[in-house]
């Protein structure tokens, strides 16, 4: 059997249109040294910050799998507002090669915009929350989620760092025309919700940091509520070069018929910063 596993590129870059920027990737030899408000203090009035993350996997042998991964965080820091925009993309095909048979097994993507105003000593903000989802496998051909809200941050320490966003919202969704609807069931949803989103900074040491993402919508409708939680641990391993593990948890509390509650994805990957 023939393994090659390029599990891969991960650009986490500082994009300025600053013209005093020389290099858009070089803010990344300082990840490990600097907490996120003195990066932002760094990019503030640049129009585009952040990280992109690029991911791809080939397996060849009795089976030929292809799975393409597209990440990226991306920030505003103007006078008034913090803005925050992420994309995460995940492609997979099989083919069987005795079969000959060939399919689609992941495709998902997901997109999201948050807008704060700062409020006081910029630890505290009000925020606008947006985002859409569409997964080939869950059973919804879509999901769409609007929220506004509070957000502060509730302990700083000299290595920790912990905010928090809550507030009211509604989503939208539509299953899937493939779906077989239930007696007096809706194939488009909309109902109110609570969303809760933390963010969890440590820094481990000189160049190693880790981030806890959390994400939870309560619906107030019946409707189903999730769940969204990202570990990752990023230690540089020397220059531009560092190593990037990672766990993402899922979680729907009424998934579409014969689909499961849980979704979770476990990678390794290597983080190069172009100079």
């Amino acid at each position: 059997m023939q393994y090659i596993n390029l599990f891969c590129f991960c650009a986490a870059a500082a994009v300025s249109t600053k013209a005093s920027a020389t290099d858009p990737f070089e803010d990344f030899h300082s990840y490990g040294d600097l907490p996120d408000d003195e990066i932002h203090q760094q990019h503030q009035g640049e129009l585009l910050y952040g990280d992109v993350e690029f991911g791809l996997s080939l397996h060849q042998g009795n089976t030929k799998n292809t799975s393409f991964k597209l990440k990226s965080n991306l920030y505003q820091d103007l006078t008034h507002w913090r803005n925050q925009f992420k994309f995460d993309g995940l492609y997979r095909r099989e083919k069987n090669t005795d079969t000959g048979d060939e399919d689609v097994s992941a495709a998902r993507y997901f997109t999201s915009g948050q807008a704060n105003y700062k409020l006081g000593d910029e630890k505290a903000s009000f925020f606008v929350y947006g985002d859409f989802e569409k997964d080939r496998f869950n059973g919804k051909e879509y999901t769409a989620t609007f929220a506004l809200g509070y957000g502060n941050r509730v302990f700083e320490g000299r290595k920790n760092t912990v905010d928090i966003d809550i507030g009211p919202g509604f989503s939208v969704s539509k299953i899937d025309d493939e779906e077989v609807l239930a007696e007096g069931e809706e194939r488009t949803q909309t109902g109110s919700l609570v969303r809760f989103a933390m963010q969890w900074q440590r820094i481990v040491s000189k160049r190693t940091r880790f981030n806890q993402d959390v994400s939870y919508e309560r619906s107030l409708s019946g409707l189903n509520s999730r769940l969204f939680a990202e570990s990752s641990l990023v230690t540089q391993v020397i220059g531009g070069v560092a190593l990037k593990f990672g766990f993402t948890y899922r979680y729907n509390s009424k998934p579409e018929a014969d689909k499961e509650k849980v979704d979770t994805e476990l990678g390794a990957t290597l983080v190069y910063s172009f100079n």
